[in-house]
């Protein structure tokens, strides 16, 4: 069985069938601050690296039931695929990650429960605060950059002087007479 409609990917190959790694994890984002929350699905290590990913989540009665469309992004690349599914934070119930390959579907192996919304977003730094690291550390650069720009020109005094003096001496004591 092949995933695609008809790709050159699924041509027959000489390497056996790997069965993807399936594992749910709760997204990290900024959203969650808003009331969003967000599950990822990652297939991996599979060969052909083609899979197609759906979610169910749990009813009350203990049932599963498929997910609809809605707000899910899919990444892929070669021999990785990822669902990014926007789940609903008044609904708080346990999703499923199912996965369909060649070599048979696989399923996450546990449950994730909806993360709980954050009570309150944590507190943010003083703006003002921030600004005036900000100017400070600038000036930190700037005070270096400048410190560093006179030593290379002192140093570049010293060898055109040295340089000079050499000459002066090279001249004056005129051809050697050995």
């Amino acid at each position: 069985m092949c995933v695609c409609a008809a790709c050159c990917c699924c041509q027959p190959s000489d390497e056996p069938l790997v069965k993807p790694v399936v594992s749910v994890y709760p997204a990290a984002s900024r959203a969650h601050l808003e009331g969003k929350s967000y599950l990822l699905c990652l297939a991996s290590g599979m060969f052909p690296p083609l899979v197609h990913i759906s979610w169910q989540r749990q009813k009350e009665d203990g049932g599963l039931e498929d997910v609809g469309e809605g707000e899910q992004l899919e990444l892929r690349e070669w021999g990785r695929s990822a669902s990014i599914r926007l789940l609903d934070p008044n609904v708080p119930q346990k999703y499923l990650c199912s996965v369909k390959h060649e070599g048979g579907p696989v399923e996450a192996h546990s449950l994730q429960e909806l993360p709980a919304p954050a009570s309150c977003p944590p507190e943010r730094p003083d703006l003002a605060a921030l600004q005036q690291a900000d100017l400070s550390f600038q000036s930190e650069c700037r005070v270096k950059l400048l410190c560093l720009l006179y030593t290379v020109l002192i140093v570049k005094s010293l060898v055109y002087c040295c340089g000079l003096s050499l000459l002066m001496m090279l001249t004056n004591q005129g051809p050697s007479t050995t």
